[in-house]
């Protein structure tokens, strides 16, 4: 088997590689935005309900990708930190999550800190291994049926 610089052996298993290139990555961002209180997966929310507006659990669970179980019990930690706000609408049964005035700061001042790891990530694999990366979750997300459609 190969060795990586890291010591540990390399998989062929496209399962394990992926899992621990997830933990990786979050642990990375997680870091990097701590000093605005957010997870990378509250900032990817916030993110999301900031750039698409307005948006009922349904078309937020589509565009993260993600079950709406999943969604509401990630969403509940930004209502209950006043990051977001739940509206009604018309349809009763619905409602539209939006951004409040407190998620927008703390927005504001995570989005630096994004853009820094971002740029450093960048910078540590490369634009081209990132694109790829970016296609090899976009097929994955499409061969298992959770595409962002």
């Amino acid at each position: 088997m190969n060795e990586p610089k890291s010591g540990k052996p390399l998989s062929g298993c496209a399962c394990m590689n992926m899992r621990r290139a997830s933990r990786s990555i979050t642990k990375i961002y997680d870091q990097a935005l701590k000093a605005s209180g957010l997870k990378s997966n509250q900032f990817s929310l916030l993110m999301a309900i900031k750039t698409n507006g307005p948006l009922n659990i349904s078309a937020l669970a589509k565009k993260q990708c993600l079950d709406r179980t999943t969604l509401v019990r990630n969403l509940k930690h930004l209502e209950t930190n006043e990051l977001i706000e739940s509206t009604k609408t018309k349809d009763l049964r619905e409602r539209q999550i939006i951004i409040s005035k407190l998620g927008l700061q703390i927005f504001d001042k995570a989005l630096p800190l994004w853009k820094t790891i971002q740029q450093e990530i960048s910078d540590h694999i490369g634009t081209i291994p990132l694109q790829v990366f970016e296609q090899i979750t976009i097929s994955l997300e499409s061969f298992s049926g959770t595409e962002n459609k």
